[in-house]
């Protein structure tokens, strides 16, 4: 459901605000690739579902789907690219230390719209090469500190332009594994614990997403052929203007052979095994790897102290959202 922060004025017009834009997916990739040693790519819009690249998400979102009579087969829009992306690691014969960062583009024809959640997705996809003295958790945790990094210093560029702009973020990360937060706080959902936690902590990275808890329950759904669930999470930030975390990226050390095999089974996804994807990766033929993605429009919001994704994004949005909007002052694109 969609809100309206009390007294919410946008500080840049529309003309800054799309100059801001501009400004900043610029300088965070620059600074990611730096931070990563990340190569850009070219990645696709659409894939075919037989070669089991797309991501599933939660297992219950349906892809958009269409026929393409020249091919003979139907293309399948991306959830996302997190498998694709590993297998062109392969295919471009990158090597351990480096990787890959692409503009990711998405449609998610059954999210629940509200001011942070658009049927458009756009997010920087990356992944990078990897040995396997890195899967542990202080390698992940040292990846999430060079992107909190970037991020802080694409703020402190933008600022410099922008000095109105009212933001501050908290560079140091504060981490903790969803299974301490149901700890914590048993009573509380998952948004809940998320939101208590980040509004104390401010810059808070949440590990072990995707097993069940001790409750027998799921902090957040994640599909079992990428992440390592005992080695991923989701970074948050918090968002004053909304008085919430926002999740900017969720990453992680993705599955070798034998977690991929582990969560397979638990998440009762054992036909996936004879996709193509599926069989190189059981193989032991495709590299290790961490990768995730970051939002583009979830970036510039947080950035640039924005109410509602459409202000940076040219999405649809139902009538009584337009209408709550326009009667706040708030622009949609």
């Amino acid at each position: 459901m969609m809100t309206i922060p009390e007294g919410y004025v946008s500080t840049l017009s529309l003309y800054d605000t799309q100059k801001a834009i501009g400004l900043i997916k610029n300088v965070f990739q620059v600074k990611l690739c730096a931070a990563l040693h990340l190569k850009r790519v070219t990645a696709p819009l659409f894939v075919d579902p037989s070669t089991g690249l797309n991501d599933d998400l939660n297992g219950v979102e349906r892809p958009v789907g269409f026929d393409i009579p020249a091919v003979g087969i139907d293309g399948q829009v991306v959830h996302s690219l997190a498998k694709w992306k590993r297998l062109a690691l392969h295919d471009y014969g990158f090597y351990v230390g480096n990787g890959l960062v692409t503009d990711m583009n998405a449609i998610r024809r059954d999210e629940e719209l509200d001011n942070l959640h658009s049927v458009y997705v756009d997010q920087w996809d990356w992944e990078k090469v990897i040995d396997r003295e890195s899967r542990n958790i202080g390698f992940l945790q040292e990846t999430v500190g060079r992107i909190v990094s970037a991020v802080c210093g694409t703020l402190d560029e933008l600022k410099w332009q922008f000095s109105d702009l009212p933001v501050d973020l908290c560079r140091d990360v504060t981490f903790i594994t969803a299974q301490e937060l149901e700890d914590m706080w048993p009573e509380l959902s998952s948004k809940e614990r998320e939101n208590r936690f980040t509004k104390e902590h401010k810059t808070v990275f949440i590990e072990g997403i995707g097993g069940k808890l001790k409750s027998g329950k799921l902090h957040d759904g994640r599909a079992p052929d990428y992440d390592d669930w005992a080695l991923n999470g989701d970074l948050f930030f918090w968002h004053e203007p909304l008085g919430c975390a926002m999740e900017i990226s969720s990453m992680g050390i993705r599955v070798d052979p034998e977690s991929l095999d582990r969560q397979l089974k638990e998440a009762g996804c054992e036909h996936r095994r004879a996709l193509p994807f599926h069989k190189l990766l059981l193989a032991g033929e495709l590299p290790l790897t961490i990768g995730g993605g970051i939002g583009q429009s979830r970036l510039c919001m947080l950035l640039l102290g924005k109410a509602h994704i459409g202000e940076v994004q040219a999405s649809l949005w139902d009538s009584d959202t337009r209408e709550k909007c326009r009667d706040a002052g708030i622009v949609l694109l």
